[in-house]
């Protein structure tokens, strides 16, 4: 009887045991499927967050801003390009398509480039030059068929006057262009007495829409 008895003992023990074992391997399975269930979700999540950020990202840079501009340039006896019309003065965080190169006015950045006499050596976004006109700046480009001698003279003349700015635009059809808020003209170097004409008149001058406002504390390459 005794050794029945401990038979049936031990034949439980075993059967607990082993439902112990089969459920221990049961909750190691639920807590890998758990685990792996969570990776998949959260990863999923990632990626759907970086495809929206590029979406959003991809489709403000090719989305820009049309010219909310309207007119035409009109020549005056003396060369200057005057736009006749409307310049708008929207500040935008896009790009803007300006219909003239380099544009004359209309919507811009609220970061002005900075134009206390400084020259750049790169290209500018044209929104934040054109802030810079807003202020009373005179900007100075040129391209690649302008001659190096007129181009240094020209910026050291600029890094001598307060409210120009200097840099190269190989979007523009004329090698030296000179403009300001809403004018714009040609010269055929640093020593067309145009350029000083120029300068006088339209360095803070009556066009400016914003007389006084600060050519320091915007933008620098």
């Amino acid at each position: 009887m005794g050794s029945a008895k401990n038979k049936s003992s031990a034949a439980r023990q075993a059967r607990i045991a082993e439902m112990r074992r089969a459920e221990q391997a049961r909750e190691r399975r639920n807590r890998i499927l758990t685990i792996g269930a969570g990776v998949v979700i959260v990863s999923a999540l990632v990626v759907g967050g970086v495809v929206l950020v590029r979406s959003q990202s991809d489709g403000s840079t090719e989305q820009a801003s049309d010219d909310k501009t309207t007119g035409k340039f009109v020549t005056a006896a003396d060369g200057v390009r005057k736009w006749e019309g409307t310049l708008s003065r929207n500040h935008v965080t896009k790009d803007v398509k300006y219909s003239v190169e380099p544009p004359v006015g209309g919507d811009h950045h609220q970061a002005w480039m900075n134009c206390n006499g400084d020259v750049y050596t790169k290209e500018l976004n044209n929104v934040n030059a054109v802030h810079s006109l807003e202020h009373g700046a005179v900007w100075v480009t040129y391209n690649a068929k302008a001659a190096k001698a007129d181009v240094d003279k020209l910026a050291e003349k600029v890094k001598k006057t307060p409210y120009t700015l200097m840099s190269p635009n190989e979007d523009q059809k004329d090698p030296i262009m000179l403009t300001a808020w809403g004018h714009q003209r040609t010269v055929t170097g640093a020593d067309d007495p145009n350029v000083d004409k120029f300068f006088q008149t339209y360095v803070q001058g009556a066009q400016t829409p914003e007389k006084g406002a600060a050519c320091t504390g915007g933008l620098a390459q």
